[in-house]
């Protein structure tokens, strides 16, 4: 009589396990596929969030050099922007990607 109640709860646990697997894998809002996509995509942020902050202070010191240098400020608009005076022309090269 033991084996048998014993045997039909392993069922039991078994098959609720099972269907609490299938339903965590397929069904559920927060199943296990869509975890490891929010998963990496954390880490993708995170790493974009380092690289960012550590360019924070080369891009400071560049803004404050454009602040504080006019002939600065001119290059970085003339090669950035490709702004130019009313008496030039300004004629851009590339290289052809093959």
């Amino acid at each position: 009589m033991f084996n048998k109640i014993a045997q039909l709860f392993k069922k039991f646990y078994f098959v609720t396990l099972a269907l609490f697997l299938v339903w965590m894998i397929f069904f559920d809002q927060n199943d296990f596929i869509s975890q490891y996509r929010m998963n990496k995509k954390l880490d993708d942020l995170e790493k974009e969030y380092s690289y960012y902050s550590e360019k924070m202070p080369e891009v400071e010191k560049e803004a404050q050099a454009l602040k504080n240098n006019s002939a600065q400020l001119e290059k970085f608009a003339r090669e950035k922007y490709l702004m130019k005076k009313k008496t030039e022309e300004v004629f851009i090269i590339q290289k052809e990607e093959k």
